[in-house]
């Protein structure tokens, strides 16, 4: 609904082996500089806000497909996943009650099972496989 279909079928037809983010970019600048032309923009400082805001929305565009074209290196996946698997190995060993046996005052037995470290663990585990 953006384009005309003179516009899709020019589109289409373009030859490119990377993305073709870039040609609605060059259709909008020779439209503006044709528009200036026309009067329809009165001056060239209206020419150049514009199409400074559309450099800048290009360059967006570009971060983003470099962003994609660039994976994320293996190391950083087996970092976060040594990462998570530590904390949770931390929590069943900090998490632990005191021996009873010990006589410590107020920590009497207090066998359950750990939900929220559960839900905690199953929330992160989860995350980390996405």
């Amino acid at each position: 609904g953006f384009m005309t279909r003179y516009e899709r079928k020019l589109f289409d037809d373009l030859k490119s082996p990377h993305l073709k983010y870039w040609v609605p970019f060059v259709w909008f600048g020779n439209l503006a500089s044709k528009a200036r032309k026309e009067g329809r923009i009165r001056d060239s400082v209206e020419l150049q806000t514009l199409m400074n805001e559309m450099n800048k929305y290009r360059s967006w565009c570009s971060l983003l497909f470099g962003y994609d074209w660039v994976g994320i290196p293996l190391v950083y996946t087996q970092v976060v996943t040594l990462a998570v698997y530590t904390f949770f190995f931390a929590c069943l060993i900090g998490r632990q009650f005191l021996d009873t046996d010990q006589g410590y005052q107020g920590h009497d037995l207090d066998i359950y099972i750990p939900i929220f470290t559960l839900l905690q663990f199953f929330f992160y585990a989860g995350w980390l496989k996405v």
